[in-house]
């Protein structure tokens, strides 16, 4: 039997929970990212390029898991709603006289949730079978 764990980030029947938490996760990097100050505090970490590609690869992630569907719909939309995302964080951004949006960034958004989503294609059944400890049903494309 699982591990309560592993089936919360694994099993069908929480996916709508994972989607959620992944727009709650998207809502906290807004809210906190614009706050005057934090972005530049934060930089003395990690740069900005290496956030927009950690962040919105996990937020591709949560997506991915939370969609339901065959390998290629969860991919696309995960994807589709990244861009999206990014997109809204770099248009606040650029009404914020302290931040500044930038097309590479939201580049950056995109390519780091293509490359998860990509991995995901292949992996994501063989984990929910390992995780699971079953044959996962998981429509086909």
């Amino acid at each position: 039997m699982p591990t309560p764990l592993l089936e919360l980030c694994f099993a069908d029947r929480h996916a709508r929970l994972r989607y959620r938490t992944a727009l709650l996760l998207y809502l906290l990097v807004i809210l906190v990212g614009d706050i005057p100050g934090v972005r530049a505090d934060v930089g003395h970490y990690a740069s900005g390029g290496v956030l927009h590609c950690f962040g919105y690869g996990v937020l591709a992630l949560i997506l991915f898991s939370g969609t339901r569907g065959g390998m290629a719909r969860r991919a696309l939309l995960s994807v589709l709603m990244v861009a999206a995302m990014g997109a809204l964080d770099e248009f606040i951004q650029s009404l914020l006289p302290y931040r500044r949006g930038a097309v590479s960034d939201w580049v950056v958004d995109i390519t780091a949730a293509a490359a998860v989503c990509l991995l995901l294609f292949f992996l994501w059944p063989r984990m929910v079978v390992a995780a699971l400890g079953k044959r996962a049903q998981l429509p086909e494309d």
